[in-house]
């Protein structure tokens, strides 16, 4: 559940619901022209932003494999070194974000490589124990997304109670 908690946050600063936007569109395109935006260069190469506030990533899919353990104890262990594995690229800046999806279908899970390259993310997908194993497998895409995205690990760490 905590892995979702990047999820949340970019929600709450990126979006807001139907319900909190101001009922006159023309008043909220008013708004929005008339407030002045501050732009950060030493944050903007921090997190190796180009001119549009973004860059480029790998997004990956994690999908249920073909070989998922059946023994509980082996399935917990798999899970643990899985979750290990997560840590160990998050904290070397190679992992931007990552979260379980909340079903039990096939998809299981997302990752977002903080990498330029399918061949670089899929060379870091090979590290997971849950890979090696055959009880995942992931679907490698590029992806342009929103620089901020390389920041999410360095907040989550402030919100995290409890480490996983």
């Amino acid at each position: 559940m905590k892995i979702l908690l990047p999820f949340l946050l970019l929600a709450a600063l990126y979006g807001c619901s139907v319900e909190e936007r101001p009922k006159d569109a023309n008043s909220d395109a008013i708004n929005e022209a008339n407030k002045e935006v501050t732009y950060d260069s030493l944050l903007a190469q921090k997190y190796g932003a180009d001119q549009y506030g973004m860059r480029r990533y790998v997004i990956a899919f994690l999908k249920r494999g073909p070989n998922r353990p059946t023994d509980e104890k082996k399935s917990a262990e798999l899970q643990a070194a899985h979750m290990s594995n997560i840590r160990q690229l998050a904290e070397a800046g190679k992992l931007a974000l990552a979260g379980p999806f909340i079903n039990d279908g096939d998809l299981r899970g997302i990752y977002v490589f903080n990498v330029e390259t399918v061949e670089e993310a899929r060379a870091l997908t090979e590290t997971d124990p849950a890979i090696q194993h055959g009880s995942l497998v992931m679907e490698l895409h590029p992806w342009y997304g929103s620089a901020a995205v390389v920041g999410i690990n360095e907040v989550h760490q402030s919100l995290s109670k409890t480490k996983m």
